[in-house]
């Protein structure tokens, strides 16, 4: 829905929606509040509530779908990966499972995702025996400090060169 009303703001890149959420990015202060007004005056023909104890303005940091998102860099929102990932370590082929979602969620920020988790994805197969051998508590061991210590993605300066890498 959100992506309908706010077509240009979104493929300029400086809004960010997802369900009911949005999110007003600006490189400054003038910026941002030229951009507001846009989004909030788009909002109020079409009956859209807004929740002002779930608003933040201003902010050059924030937290958002599970991500720490600033002006530079996307990161992982390290609060959610203790929560989660941290409190067990995978018993069966179903908490296996769980924790590959929750760790490919995040799969842009761990670099070699797809070899990394490669042996706990054969775990999962229908006529695998579960074991947790030498192989599968690396693999664990390796997303979750991957998911705990792999750098922020920085927003990349289109002015200049840079290598693209994908896993």
């Amino acid at each position: 829905m959100i992506n309908g009303i706010f077509p240009e703001g979104i493929s300029e890149g400086w809004l960010i929606s997802n369900i009911d959420d949005i999110i007003v990015c600006s490189k400054t202060w003038e910026e941002h509040m030229y951009r507001l007004p846009r989004v909030l005056t788009k909002i109020k023909p079409l009956n859209m509530k807004i929740s002002l104890k779930k608003c933040h303005f201003g902010f050059n940091e924030l937290a958002a779908l599970q991500h720490v998102v600033s002006v530079l860099s996307v990161g992982i929102y390290k609060t959610k990966v203790s929560a989660v990932f941290l409190k067990t370590r995978p018993h069966n082929k179903k908490e296996i499972q769980s924790s590959l979602g929750f760790a490919g969620y995040y799969r842009q920020h761990i670099q070699h995702f797809a070899s990394k988790a490669r042996p706990l994805y054969k775990l999962c197969d229908k006529d695998t025996v579960f074991e947790m051998t030498v192989d599968r508590v690396k693999a664990v061991e390796s997303l979750i400090k991957a998911l705990t210590t792999d750098p922020h993605l920085l927003i990349p300066d289109f002015k200049l060169p840079f290598k693209l890498y994908i896993d």
